[in-house]
């Protein structure tokens, strides 16, 4: 296990800046989305023989995300049971007080937000965490810093199913395809591939998808316009494209998704539960590398009496001009036999060859594109705007 005793004065030093960086990161953002990691983010801070063991980890590793994501990961691995028992018990009590807080009515509600302790929160519960915590730190370090050194921390790998799906279904319609092959490009667990097995509510009321499908995804309208309700052809083939891909049918890199949410974040669990059981029973093809330079590949795989669809969602934004025209002209290229289509949703100007609706760039909001490939021609248009990832959407084609 690393050294936890004694230290230079430059050691001290770090130790004081990591000690400022986890109880900001504890106070601030995972105070509002995750009140179970801001706390166990504040006890290290607290912990100077923990924040030792934690300088042991390259500089990029220390980060309070990476490391809370390991201590998550060993308490679902089992290697950290005594972690997994305190994290179930203060979810538990805080799923209780919010449904005690919510039935007593709007006057208990005012007088415990009233108070020091926000609704909804079991603070008994979460001191107990936050001490298991730095304990498993402190005995475990040498593994915690392991896991956490292993792979990046994925913030929000679901799948962005209802802009997807009528975006995917469109885009066949234009071409007169009867069946698929969905390239997902820079998403490197392939959510998105499961988009033609889950179920989609509207908040005008239009539905699309699996009306049965374990994966139900809810999402606000946005003006007038409505959701084309064409149904999506068959998925023939499903292929991820990333440096790092995800196999979501391994054990240990699905369970590196699950610990890369906050265990307090019940609902966002759950959906992740219900994506990679879809995804695990489909497993897709995974190809490893930048996309610039095996897309082709990931093209050719795709049979050839099946349309394939390459899928950007917010990735384009990682690569410089000089690779996105390169991104553009890998489709191009692999038109010349065949057509090839492109549903893009991306940033304002960030997708080259995709129309914007003389939106300005940083605008808030992002452009869902269509675009076909064929004999080097390029026929691209925008039928959307949307927000939060998806989960609100502007269809502004003709249904």
């Amino acid at each position: 296990m690393p050294d936890v005793t004694g230290g230079s004065a430059k050691s001290g030093a770090r130790a004081g800046g990591l000690a400022q960086v986890y109880r900001r990161f504890g106070e601030g953002d995972a105070l509002k989305t995750s009140p179970l990691y801001a706390r166990m983010a504040i006890a290290l801070s607290e912990s100077p023989e923990a924040l030792r063991v934690i300088e042991n980890a390259p500089s990029r590793r220390r980060h309070p995300t990476v490391i809370l994501a390991a201590l998550h990961d060993l308490a679902l691995s089992g290697d950290a049971p005594d972690l997994a028992t305190a994290i179930t018990a203060a979810t538990a009590a805080t799923a209780t007080s919010i449904s005690t807080s919510t039935s007593a009515g709007p006057s208990a509600a005012t007088a415990t937000s009233a108070s020091s302790v926000p609704v909804g929160r079991d603070v008994a519960g979460l001191e107990l965490v936050g001490a298991v915590g730095v304990g498993v730190v402190l005995r475990d370090g040498e593994l915690v810093l392991e896991v956490g050194g292993r792979r990046k921390v994925r913030g929000d790998e679901g799948g962005r199913h209802a802009v997807l799906y009528p975006a995917v279904a469109e885009v066949a319609r234009r071409v007169g395809a009867g069946s698929v092959g969905l390239i997902d490009v820079g998403r490197p667990a392939g959510l998105n591939l499961t988009v033609d097995r889950v179920g989609i509510l509207y908040s005008n009321g239009q539905t699309l998808g699996v009306a049965g499908s374990a994966v139900q995804v809810p999402a606000s309208i946005v003006g007038e316009g409505l959701v084309p309700l064409r149904a999506m052809p068959e998925v023939a083939a499903r292929v991820v494209v990333d440096v790092e891909p995800i196999d979501v049918t391994a054990v240990d890199e699905a369970r590196w998704l699950r610990a890369c949410v906050p265990p307090d974040q019940v609902e966002r669990l759950a959906r992740l539960e219900a994506e990679l059981a879809l995804a695990e029973a489909a497993p897709p093809v995974l190809i490893r590398g930048g996309v610039v330079e095996v897309l082709p590949e990931a093209i050719a795989s795709v049979p050839d009496d099946v349309l394939p669809v390459v899928i950007t969602t917010w990735a384009l934004s990682g690569l410089d001009l000089e690779g996105r025209l390169r991104f553009l002209q890998r489709l191009d290229e692999a038109a010349t036999r065949r057509p090839v289509a492109w549903v893009s949703v991306e940033g304002v100007g960030v997708a080259p060859g995709m129309p914007t609706f003389g939106d300005r760039r940083a605008s808030g909001h992002s452009i869902v594109g269509l675009g076909v490939f064929d004999h080097t021609s390029l026929h691209a248009t925008g039928v959307g705007r949307c927000w939060l990832r998806g989960e609100m959407l502007a269809w502004l084609a003709n249904p």
